[in-house]
């Protein structure tokens, strides 16, 4: 379970942003990626959502990608959904790995890591799974096999556990 501090971060990410668009108006783009999200995170309200952050040079990244894709095609008719957020500052670049290692999920941009900062991203890849509730039931960093059976195994038992 992440800390108070942690949740109070993604609620007020998710729920407060139309209510300080004023003191974005002078870096739009850290707004866009901002209002890109809470649009993204609103319209899966009562799904379960892995949200991964991720970056073009992150080597692990490039091996989530493929599990994401077929964790999502798996668990979307139980109401499940994979959110990315890509923290290239420069767009070519994570233009080019999703070429290489397409993505069959919504990819959000924050090219100045305003999100990642806000929720305090560690290292990459790093993701949240968010019940249905939109509360976050765990934060983890990294990706390999190993650690890919656990996340499966937190998605299966919060899709069984959640009231539809």
């Amino acid at each position: 379970m992440l800390k108070n501090s942690m949740l109070n971060k993604l609620v007020l990410l998710v729920f407060t942003f139309s209510f300080v668009s004023l003191s974005y108006a002078n870096n739009p783009p850290e707004y866009n990626s901002q209002k890109a999200l809470e649009k993204v995170l609103q319209s899966h309200i009562g799904k379960v959502v892995y949200l991964d952050f991720w970056a073009s040079w992150c080597g692990p990244c490039r091996k989530s990608f493929p599990w994401m894709n077929a964790i999502q095609e798996k668990y979307s008719s139980q109401g499940f959904v994979v959110v990315s957020v890509n923290l290239d500052a420069n767009k070519p670049l994570a233009t080019q790995f999703l070429k290489e290692t397409p993505a069959s999920f919504d990819v959000i941009y924050d090219p100045k890591g305003s999100i990642a900062k806000k929720l305090a991203i560690k290292g990459m890849p790093s993701s949240m799974i968010i019940g249905r509730d939109g509360q976050i039931k765990s934060s983890h960093t990294g990706f390999n096999n190993k650690k890919s059976v656990g996340y499966e195994n937190e998605v299966k038992q919060l899709l069984l556990s959640s009231n539809h």
